[in-house]
């Protein structure tokens, strides 16, 4: 429909009217808008590949509608404010809704909800208002029939009046049931609206089976939801793990009407059925009929400023929540007054969304630098113009390896879409190689470490390459930063900028100078006191205290984390009694594999790493495994253990704790050695990988507290 060429032209001019503050030319300026969201309505809508982010989409819409309102001669019939966006095509069948399925009015801040309340106020004639506030799910919306309790069609949202016929597709939803007793409160025949959605969890999963198959992952949990209902193959669309909540009563007849009467909800509330006289009740009802409705996720509140607070502080918590929402949607509660507020071409009067800070944005790739990490893997990382994106202004974001740059087509002075996912890690989405125009650069990867200038190496099973010369400063300063930090050897005081002052100093060259510091130097330095110095000190001395395994694992051996140092540390008696363990040694231990073992085996056969050591131990570190004999006399000795999910009763770190003290073990993934799954909520895929082995006992928390208290 759109020539390169003309999407090229259609998106300098979007970001020409995001960036306008002209306030001439106001015709002009209208017709240009016009034509611009109509581009990006096909983009986002048919095509399923926006080229710029919801958050600058409305901006542009708002802007027209405020011309127009300015303006009313700029309105014309084709205008994107007096219809919603299609997202037909051609491969469904298309079918109509029984009540338009309209747009939200969308607002950004607390201003924009208190003008809305004054507006329903003199709408309604009423000092103060019951609303109704539930979650703006990121989902595709979707429309469903039932007839005598059945379920009769699905259609997906399309332009509003009519949509896709997605009936097969949506049977695969689980949470959709395919029928329902509204009999039971005298309804005939229903539609209701809701959003399909991909939670977090089913999103991570599903994309780890992507990759798998060699295919490329999923970008996001919404495109994932919206792509899967379009679909031809049903059994593709069940193994994406689809949920949907149901959230609005857009019609229904009773039985008291007979077939072929047609009355909307609002309708209907003026009659003696009390059960259905609110927003609040139709939820509960949708709930009580089996379908999953947002009833434990929304408040009534009465008043603005109820809603405002806790619209606020439902944004705290977006992150804790299993599946992503992108706002909240506030709506007046009884049917009866949203009938007498009514709608406009485009959104209802009585119902308005609040949009959470923007996660994603579009934004220009301006360079990639190289950066070496203490095991020597070379990690580009994309510099780009600084974009706000959730209150955050991103200029730097990680784009992992080589492969990931090819996958995901990138060039210097590319135009990026990136998102600042619920992890708060920025992440590219995909480039947009449409708005090319002749000027970008290809990403050249670097055969040589860019700090060392050593020659590069990758293994061929891997997709990193690495700076092998174990004397390159960057992985020395790191490998520094990594011995001191919290986790392993835990020097407090002795941060990453302390790290790295001190090595550019020359005060610092390697990990055995931490207990060699020349503290009068250092106390020479800008920041550091006499009380500074202290803290300093004692902080190094009290790390030679640290067990075992917290030194192993400070180490910075590849492939050796927390739970596998503390595998190893309770395997010796002394750190040196590694170097003595053969490859198929190390493998007999819990979670030493193949690859772990070759790490182990070639650290502690290398002359510079047992030098080091020796150091180390001369500085006073604690090379014995003192618990050994104490934790094997423990009433859990031998058996192995595994948390998987959220705990409410102990953090992750102190139920292990708990099993270590009694002698248990903690391994890193299921497998037949694995004796006891302690599960929390919300848990992974260790559950269902577990229930298919015998011999693992899966137990709760409770059970775990009692195990250890016998």
């Amino acid at each position: 429909m759109y020539s390169a060429h003309q999407t090229l032209q259609l998106n300098q001019l979007t970001n020409q009217l995001l960036q306008s503050t002209d306030e001439k030319n106001i015709s002009q300026k209208s017709e240009s808008l016009k034509q611009v969201l109509r581009f990006h309505e096909y983009r986002y809508y048919v095509l399923n590949d926006p080229l710029i982010s919801d958050y600058e989409y409305d901006q542009l819409y708002k802007l027209l509608e405020k011309l127009e309102k300015e303006n009313p001669q700029l309105v014309t019939k084709d205008s994107p404010t007096q219809r919603v966006g299609s997202s037909l095509n051609n491969s469904f069948e298309t079918v109509q809704h029984l009540v338009p399925m309209l747009s939200l009015e969308n607002s950004y801040n607390a201003d924009d909800l208190i003008d809305w309340d004054r507006k329903a106020k003199e709408l309604t004639g009423l000092n103060s208002i019951e609303y109704c506030i539930e979650p703006k799910f990121d989902g595709a919306s979707i429309s469903l029939i039932y007839e005598n309790d059945l379920l009769v069609r699905a259609a997906t949202r399309g332009d509003g009046v009519e949509g896709e016929d997605i009936t097969n597709n949506i049977k695969q939803i689980r949470s959709i049931p395919l029928s329902a007793p509204f009999s039971e409160y005298g309804i005939q025949q229903i539609e209701i609206r809701g959003e399909v959605i991909m939670s977090k969890k089913s999103f991570a999963k599903y994309n780890d089976w992507l990759v798998e198959q060699g295919s490329s992952a999923l970008a996001n949990p919404r495109n994932a939801a919206s792509g899967s209902l379009r679909m031809k193959d049903p059994k593709e669309v069940a193994r994406r793990g689809l949920e949907a909540f149901l959230y609005h009563v857009s019609y229904y007849v009773s039985r008291e009407s007979g077939v072929g009467s047609q009355e909307s909800i609002h309708a209907s509330s003026s009659t003696n059925d009390s059960r259905l006289s609110t927003h609040d009740s139709s939820l509960r009802m949708l709930w009580e009929c089996g379908f999953r409705s947002p009833q434990k996720e929304k408040l009534v509140v009465r008043g603005i400023d109820e809603v405002i607070k806790h619209v606020h502080d439902f944004e705290e918590m977006r992150d804790t929540l299993p599946y992503e929402i992108d706002g909240m949607v506030v709506k007046v509660n009884e049917f009866a007054l949203q009938e007498k507020m009514g709608m406009t071409t485009h959104h209802p009067r009585w119902a308005i969304a609040f949009k959470f800070k923007a996660r994603q944005a579009t934004t220009k790739l301006m360079n990639v630098e190289f950066q070496v990490g203490r095991t020597g893997a070379v990690t580009p990382v994309a510099k780009l113009n600084p974009v706000a994106i959730g209150g955050v202004t991103v200029s730097s974001i990680s784009v992992h390896n080589e492969d990931y740059i090819k996958e995901k087509d990138l060039k210097i002075g590319d135009t990026v879409l990136i998102e600042r996912a619920g992890d708060v890690i920025p992440q590219i989405v995909k480039s947009l190689p449409e708005l090319r125009n002749g000027t970008e650069v290809d990403i050249d990867f670097p055969k040589d470490c860019p700090v060392c200038k050593s020659k590069l190496f990758k293994e061929e099973s891997e997709a990193v390459w690495r700076c092998i010369n174990i004397e390159c400063e960057a992985q020395v300063v790191e490998r520094i930063i990594h011995f001191v930090s919290k986790d392993a050897m835990d020097i407090k005081s002795f941060g990453e900028a302390n790290v790295r002052k001190f090595y550019e100093l020359k005060l610092l060259k390697d990990i055995p100078g931490i207990y060699h510091l020349a503290f009068d130097a250092v106390g020479k330095l800008e920041g550091f006191g006499k009380k500074s110095i202290d803290n300093l000190q004692a902080a190094i001395e009290a790390s030679k205290q640290q067990p075992l395994n917290r030194l192993i694992y400070a180490l910075g051996i590849r492939f050796v984390g927390e739970t596998t140092a503390k595998t190893l540390a309770n395997a010796i008696e002394n750190l040196f009694d590694l170097q003595n363990k053969t490859e198929e040694e190390l493998k007999e231990l819990e979670d030493v594999g193949v690859k772990v073992a070759q790490s182990i085996f070639q650290f502690f056969h290398n002359q510079q790493n047992i030098d080091m050591l020796h150091e180390l131990e001369r500085s006073g570190l604690q090379f014995k495994n003192e618990k050994r004999e104490t934790v094997a006399a423990g009433g859990l000795a031998g058996q192995t253990f595994l948390f998987t999910g959220t705990l409410a009763k102990l953090k992750r770190s102190e139920a292990e704790a708990l099993a270590e003290q009694q002698g248990g073990k903690i391994v890193s993934g299921v497998s037949a050695k694995l004796n006891y799954l302690v599960v929390g909520e919300d848990a992974g895929s260790k559950l269902e990988k577990a229930k298919k082995i015998n011999t693992i006992k899966i137990i709760t928390e409770d059970e775990f507290l009692q195990l250890v208290n016998q």
